[in-house]
Parts: structure tokens; C-alpha cells; sequence
């Protein structure tokens, strides 16, 4: 008579254990969902952020008229610290793409060294402004905010800024 019981009390545990897991489950679901959804709309809304509202579109260069400018050392770059103490680097190697129809491309291409330090302080700047956390989740926000500075200062000539290298120590 002992065994039933226990076996009972057992298989009464076993039910309310499932019953419990299964409401467990269906309220976890819900708010994963609703958590999808604000984060959806969040990466929408940084999408919006990102297109340029100045009414010029994104140029398109063909790749025979490309030419990459890939800088031949790595950049070791000091993060923004993020509270926590510890120093935290950033190793990249960054490529320019660049547009040899654009007006400006005989006077940049006759001496890109010449621009090269004052690009690598446009990348440092904007890199070293980011928490090893956001840098890690910005890369392409990052580049973009590059590549304005630069078109700022040189014009189309450079179209576009790539990491082929991006790590973190």
C-alpha cells in the first residue's frame, strides 16, 4: 500500500511539474516574441538613422573602376574605456575603395601616403569613441562614420572604408 501511495504522490509531482513547465514555456514564449519584435523595430529605426537625408544617393562604381588602397600595417587602437577597468584594443586593417572616374583621383592617386597619416587619424578618432561592446556591434556603422569624415575632407574620391581586419584584445 506504501508503494501505490508513493507512486501516486510520485506521478501527482510528476503532472503539476509538467503543468508548471508547460505555463513555464507558453509565458517565456510570449515575451521572446514581444523582445523580437522591440528589437526589430530598433534595428529599423537605426536603419532609417543610417540613409543619408541630404537627398544624394549612395554611388555606385563599377569594379574596373575601383581601385583598393589597403593599408599595409595593422592599427592598434586604444577603446573607450567602459567602466570596468580593464584597457581594451582594437587591431584592424582598413582598405579604401576608390573611384578612379571621380575628378579627384589624379591628385589622390599621385600620392596616396601623403594622405595616409591623416586618414589613419580620421580612423582613430572614430574608432577609439567606442566601448569594446559597441565597437564590436557597430562595424559597419563605424566604417560609414569613417567614410564620412574622409569624403568630408577629400571628396567621392573614396567611396567606401572596409575592415579586413577587426579583432579585439
Amino acid at each position: 500500500m506504501k508503494k501505490n501511495l508513493l507512486s501516486i504522490v510520485i506521478l501527482a509531482l510528476l503532472v503539476v511539474n509538467i503543468a508548471l513547465t508547460t505555463i513555464m514555456m507558453f509565458t517565456i514564449m510570449k515575451n521572446e516574441q514581444g523582445t523580437g519584435k522591440i528589437i526589430t523595430d530598433i534595428a529599423s529605426a537605426l536603419s532609417l538613422e543610417l540613409d543619408k537625408g541630404d537627398g544624394k544617393e549612395e554611388q555606385e562604381v563599377s569594379i574596373k573602376d575601383t581601385e583598393i588602397f589597403e593599408y599595409a600595417d595593422d592599427m592598434t587602437i586604444s577603446l573607450k574605456s567602459d567602466g570596468s577597468g580593464s584597457t581594451s584594443y582594437c587591431i584592424c586593417k582598413v582598405s579604401l575603395s576608390i573611384n578612379t572616374k571621380d575628378d579627384g583621383y589624379k591628385d589622390y592617386s599621385a600620392n596616396p601616403e601623403k594622405y595616409q597619416t591623416l586618414i589613419q587619424s580620421d580612423i582613430l578618432s572614430v574608432v577609439s569613441s567606442y566601448t569594446r561592446d559597441e565597437a564590436q556591434l557597430s562595424k559597419e556603422i563605424i566604417e560609414e562614420q569613417i567614410l564620412k569624415n574622409i569624403q568630408e575632407k577629400y571628396g567621392t574620391v573614396i567611396y567606401k572604408v572596409s575592415f579586413s581586419k577587426f579583432m579585439f584584445g
